[in-house]
Order: structure tokens, then C-alpha cells, then sequence
């Protein structure tokens, strides 16, 4: 049975950060836990209304990721009991499939994006330069088109409220020095050519993905947060798919859909969404769960 939960309560854990969908709490000097909630953002602002089950299908996404790529990267998941963590009287079905107890680690601050088609901003810069964050891409490409190769589009990390900026590779060298942001670029493409493979297998295409990194006290490279979800990728029906269009996506494509409809500035506080919206938002996260992982969270 799938829970509901909109805001941690965890008395004794220290919370460290609270963001649009995650609460990461100190466990000591070595561990943090880490709490997918059922909160739903848009726009950048969170929404009063909560997608039951969310926060269970995105850990669980990403734990059959993890899992995956292991081989590839090595994550932060430790492999320990969240209930063995967790306050004394706290109701362990609430958090056990939405929490994973991780390592703590030095976040390296770059979003790291990989691009198989191009969409969103990429099609934006496409369309204005030519190229994607400094990358010269074949003229004549169209919306959604698959590109010649997977490329790495790196961002910066935005604070709270604002909007992540499209960087070039050369801009990752000058912020975290040439050896890591090579890592980056190479484990980034890796894990995004082993995952297509798998998703196309299942008919679904990965356009693209965005994935964050940490260092460990050794220095050794780890990925990190949350890994190839419907909220860090678009995740394309491949019987669906069509060049010249913005294809469907197994994310909260519903949720942006209807907002648009309203007279509502995207700024804070959000508005209430219908009923029918937040099931077909949920019912989305369910397929792509199922599809890719073969998981149901009911």
C-alpha cells in the first residue's frame, strides 16, 4: 500500500536541508538519511497538493539504478537499515521505501546533464547558436531530433528559488579543476549510453538526464541524490515518439499542463490541483516505475 507524505517529522534526526522534494537529516559523521517526500514542485515553487506514493516510486526508481550502474560508479547508498536508523516510535512503513541511509559527501556543484535528443533548453540554445552549452551540433537539426552522439550539458547549481544556468565544459574545468570535471563528463555519458540501452529494451527513450556528483574522503568519485527519475529526466514512449514535436514524458507534464491554464504568476503559494490531475500525474510515475524497473507501488 502506498503512503503519503508531504514533510518529514523525525524528532532527535538533525535536518540538514528540506529542498522541493527531498529532506536529508544527520545521522553522524559519516551517514545521512536521505527522504523522498510526496511534495510536487512546478515552475520552482512547491505545490500545497501532494502526488501520493511519489516519494516511494522516485527512491525506488533510483535504488534499481544504483543497483544497475554500480559497476559503472559507485554510489552513495550504504546498504543500511533505514528502520535501524530511524526515531524510536516513528511508523517505519511511512519512510521504508521512500529513505535511503547514504554516505556523506563533498557535493561537486555542477548539475550534470547528459543529452541524447534535443529538447528543452538545448533546443532553445540550438536554435539561438547553433550549439548546446558551447557544443557545435550539425545544422539543420529539428525539436526532439536524435542527436549524432550523447553529449554532456552541464549547469550550474542554482540556489533556492532561482534557475540553473547552461555552462560549457570548459566552465566545469575552471570551477572544479580539468581531472574531476573529466570524470564527471566520462561517468555522466557512461551511465546515460547503460541506461538507454536498458529503457529502449522496455520502449521508452531517455532524451536526457541530469545527475549530481560527491567526492568521498579518499576523493573518489560517487553519484549521488537521485538517479534517471521522471523528475531528473524525460522519459519518451517510443511508440509515441515523433522528430518536429515535443514528445510525452512519464513526469508532472499533467501538472505544467493544467497550471498554464490558470492565472497564477509562478510565484509562491502555489495553487490547489484537481484530484483527476494529481492521478494522472501519479499514474504516470507508475508506468515509467513499472516499465523500467518492473516495480509496482500500489
Amino acid at each position: 500500500m502506498a503512503t503519503t507524505l508531504h514533510r518529514s517529522q523525525l524528532p532527535g534526526l538533525d535536518l540538514l536541508h528540506s529542498g522541493k522534494v527531498r529532506d536529508v537529516f544527520g545521522l553522524d559523521d559519516e551517514r545521512l538519511l536521505m527522504v523522498a517526500s510526496d511534495r510536487l514542485s512546478a515552475f520552482d515553487v512547491v505545490l500545497p497538493d501532494p502526488i501520493p506514493g511519489k516519494g516511494e516510486m522516485l527512491c525506488q526508481i533510483s535504488n534499481f539504478w544504483f543497483a544497475r550502474t554500480a559497476h559503472l560508479v559507485p554510489n552513495h547508498l550504504t546498504g543500511d537499515s533505514v528502520a535501524s536508523v530511524l526515531p524510536p516510535g516513528t511508523d517505519v512503513a511511512l519512510y521504508a521505501r521512500r529513505s535511503v541511509v547514504v554516505k556523506k559527501l563533498r557535493p561537486v556543484p555542477v548539475e550534470a546533464i547528459a543529452r541524447g535528443y534535443l529538447i528543452g533548453s538545448g533546443w532553445k540554445d540550438y536554435q539561438r547558436s547553433g550549439s548546446v552549452c558551447g557544443i557545435a551540433l550539425p545544422a539543420g537539426l529539428r525539436q526532439a531530433e536524435q542527436l549524432p552522439e550523447p553529449i554532456f550539458t552541464p549547469s550550474t547549481k542554482a540556489a533556492a528559488g532561482s534557475h540553473d544556468e547552461n555552462v560549457s565544459f570548459d566552465a566545469v574545468v575552471a570551477l572544479v579543476g580539468a581531472d574531476l570535471a573529466e570524470q564527471v563528463r566520462a561517468a555522466t555519458l557512461e551511465i546515460y549510453r547503460h541506461a538507454c540501452a536498458h529503457a529502449a529494451a522496455r520502449g521508452i527513450l531517455i532524451a536526457d538526464t541530469k545527475l549530481e556528483f560527491g567526492l568521498d574522503e579518499a576523493g573518489v568519485l560517487h553519484v549521488m541524490d537521485e538517479m534517471l527519475t521522471p523528475d531528473s529526466s524525460r522519459f519518451w514512449p517510443a511508440d509515441s515518439y515523433a522528430v518536429g514535436t515535443s514528445p510525452p514524458s512519464y513526469d508532472k507534464q499533467f501538472v505544467r499542463d493544467y497550471l498554464e491554464t490558470l492565472d497564477w504568476d509562478k510565484t509562491a503559494p502555489g495553487p490547489r490541483v484537481p484530484a483527476e490531475v494529481i492521478a494522472a500525474t501519479r499514474e504516470k510515475y507508475a508506468e515509467a516505475l513499472w516499465r523500467l524497473a518492473d516495480l509496482r507501488i500500489d
